[in-house]
């Protein structure tokens, strides 16, 4: 059942003929008082960098291991859940929330072997469920990633077959940590083989024929493996048959030169072993193993880490590389295992106005295309020869078409904020699509719709955004509004479906999602627009957005709520300290918070390329103080409502960002807004949470929004 919201605006009176609604008034009142928050010592701890001294007094929450740590997540948590559980209408958003989410969802079938491999859900299953189907088209599950722990809490990481299908290795993660656990086993009577490989991270499985698999970790760090620096990536290989002590590093190991990102692929005939090495999220060095000889020498393919470059296939010798290099929207270009360096390279598919991603299957190449953050993807052959454009379902996101050189059927998905997820049987010889799997969801796509417009941002640039809702909205500026943004490492939010907005927008919010410079929509000149001594573009961007929804009359100041994780996290707590006013609520989830140390914990170091460090230069130091959400909460002011989300297994963005940050809002908040931090335990950066706690997590999140905009209860008409 679709449900409208009744909007109470927070000031003035407004007679309401039911007890009901009085009651939920008194309730408002009473949650509106000023909260008692638990105390947070403050330290004498501090950083001294180019003679400044930068005051550091909750730098004690960052111990992860100490009990007082713990304590204090315990009594947030209570503060936090006492809130939340006065909220009249959080179970009637859960309810509906189990209603929408509990539909099937399969993935695109992918052949190994003997078997065609696809992944299931029936709906409010914690993880989906791996299947397969023999040649007669019996089905059986393959492996449940429900099994493996009771709460759902330990989920499936990667799972790669070797190239014949009749051995798996797949990784797990416990808790939501990054750090994984790889088990091998034989795909066919899908008994285990091995023991278990552990302390592995940020790492892909790639088999070596049949005789072992190459992976990527980090040395396991002194202290904390939640919080410890980690900077030096591994590339190994695991032989069959051997203890994981004894695997050889191949690549990554020497002290000179670190390499935080490091990876290994086989071509699918097993001759090559390409590797690339980075020193931060963007750039990457590419070179190739001959696995044909032994003792060969790895063979730089480009040096250097001004490009991103990887390899999509090959044929016989020929390499077939996806580079920026001189593209800053992309192109592909081949070279050959004898001259494989740069200035050998010729283009197969050149660069154009649209950023490019390829994948190949049935012996041809697919160029999608990003237009306006939107697909659009058009065949060629291995000569760069157009075969055609394709024609796609409507405007939004596809994604697949890849498979294997003698494939005959392609598959393909497609969505966008209205279009639940479907997959599409592709003809690579016709062109023809025909759909292959759609969902049965109780939402109805013609109910809603769903905008683009191009708005400028405070220098005058041109940012495009998607707007939301629900046909017949009134644009009288008082719509509950959520404006998700990101901004940054080159991604690209491309329209998808979510079953959580879905309810956001039958309940009459709008949701609004602006593609922020810093992202990857229009290359790597959009990307470097918003990096460094840039950033403040990919907060101006957002907050121009905000202004450009209330201009409009979508929404106004008192039903706004910003919303973005991990560098979308720091994007919305720098944008409601920047312009407090601006915004009612404030949903900072697993943000990077504190930009002065970031670079100190797990993997951060690596994030330097977009936000340069503190120790690079006074400039810098003072650029990054300027905006660094933890340094820039003041005494007096009046934040929007504010619920910071976290996870205490994240080692990601180690939650001593967002611990930091809630300590500095309850001490310095003016008014009474509510200033709460909901700490997920036994959770970590987002990937592979269960459902349960997914679903339980929205409902707070938009009660907790809903609540403060002033909606005292959900209407029950259609």
């Amino acid at each position: 059942m679709y449900k409208k919201l009744l909007v109470i605006p927070l000031l003035g009176s407004i007679l309401i003929g039911c007890n009901q609604a009085e009651q939920g008034n008194q309730e408002s009142k009473e949650m509106k008082t000023a909260l008692e928050y638990p105390k947070t010592d403050e330290r004498n701890d501090a950083d001294t960098l180019f003679g400044k001294v930068i005051p550091d007094p909750y730098r004690w929450l960052e111990d992860d291991m100490s009990d007082e740590t713990a304590e204090w997540v315990k009594a947030q948590n209570e503060v936090t859940f006492d809130y939340l559980d006065k909220i009249p209408y959080r179970d009637e958003l859960k309810s509906r929330l189990s209603e929408l989410w509990n539909y099937e969802r399969i993935s695109a079938p992918s052949k190994k072997g003997d078997y065609v491999y696809y992944s299931k859900n029936d709906g409010l299953q914690n993880q989906s469920v791996i299947y397969r189907k023999d040649q007669d088209g019996n089905e059986e599950v393959f492996l449940d990633p429900n099994t493996f722990s009771e709460d759902g809490t330990t989920s499936l990481g990667q799972l790669s077959f070797t190239e014949d299908g009749t051995l798996a290795a797949y990784a797990i993660s416990e808790g939501g940590s990054d750090w994984r656990k790889v088990i091998v086993m034989d795909a066919v009577n899908k008994e285990i083989i091995e023991d278990t490989l552990i302390d592995i991270k940020f790492s892909g499985l790639s088999w070596k024929n049949n005789e072992g698999f190459f992976y990527s970790s980090y040395d396991k760090p002194e202290g904390s493996e939640l919080s410890a620096k980690t900077d030096q990536h591994k590339l190994y290989y695991h032989k069959l048959g051997t203890a994981q002590a004894d695997d050889p590093v191949i690549y990554g190991a020497t002290e000179e030169q670190k390499r935080r990102y490091v990876g290994g692929s086989v071509s699918k005939d097993g001759k090559y072993l390409f590797i690339s090495g980075s020193v931060s999220t963007s750039g990457n060095e590419l070179s190739v193993l001959d696995l044909t000889k032994e003792n060969a020498e790895i063979k730089p393919l480009i040096t250097g880490y001004d490009q991103d470059a990887g390899v999509v296939t090959t044929k016989g010798e020929t390499f077939y590389i996806s580079t920026n290099l001189d593209a800053p929207n992309k192109r592909l270009v081949k070279t050959t295992f004898n001259n494989p360096t740069a200035e050998n390279w010729e283009d197969v598919i050149p660069e154009t106005e649209n950023v490019l991603s390829i994948s190949k299957g049935a012996g041809y190449f697919f160029a999608q295309y990003m237009v306006d953050a939107t697909t659009e993807v058009k065949q060629y052959d291995f000569d760069g020869k157009l075969i055609r454009s394709i024609e796609l379902p409507g405007i939004g996101s596809a994604g697949g078409f890849g498979g294997k050189e003698d494939d005959e059927v392609l598959y393909y998905s497609f969505m966008n904020y209205v279009t639940p997820n479907s997959v599409f049987e592709f003809n690579p010889e016709n062109g023809e699509s025909k759909k292959y799997w759609e969902p049965s969801i109780d939402f109805n796509s013609d109910d809603f719709v769903s905008k683009q417009v191009f708005y400028e941002s405070k220098d005058g640039t041109k940012v495009p955004m998607i707007i939301t809702h629900k046909k017949g909205v009134e644009m009288n500026g008082n719509n509950p509004t959520i404006l998700y943004g990101y901004g940054g490492f080159n991604v690209s939010l491309t329209p998808s479906f979510s079953t959580a907005n879905a309810v956001w927008m039958e309940n009459g919010g709008i949701y609004a999602v602006p593609n922020l410079r810093g992202g990857g929509e229009y290359g790597k000149e959009w990307h470097n627009a918003g990096t460094k001594m840039q950033k403040q573009n990919v907060f101006d961007d957002f907050i121009s957005a905000a202004h450009y929804l209330i201009e409009n009359n979508y929404t106004s100041s008192d039903y706004l709520a910003i919303r973005g994780g991990s560098n979308g996290g720091l994007l919305v707590g720098a944008c409601m300290t920047q312009e407090p006013d601006l915004f009612k609520v404030a949903l900072p989830a697993v943000g990077v918070l504190d930009m002065i140390r970031y670079h100190t914990f797990t993997a951060g170091a690596g994030w330097a390329y977009d936000y340069g460090t503190a120790e690079d230069s006074l400039e810098m130091l003072n650029y990054l103080l300027g905006y660094s959400p933890v340094h820039n909460v003041k005494e007096g002011v009046t934040y929007p409502a504010t619920m910071i989300t976290t996870g205490d297994h994240d080692d990601r963005v180690v939650p001593a960002h967002s611990f930091k940050f809630a300590a500095e809002l309850q001490k310095k908040n003016a008014g009474n807004n509510p200033m709460l931090i909901r700490i997920e335990v036994n959770a970590g950066h987002g990937a592979g949470t269960p459902i349960s706690k997914t679903i339980q997590q929205y409902a707070d999140i938009y009660g907790f929004t809903l609540y403060n905009m002033g909606v005292t209860e959900l209407g029950n008409t259609k």
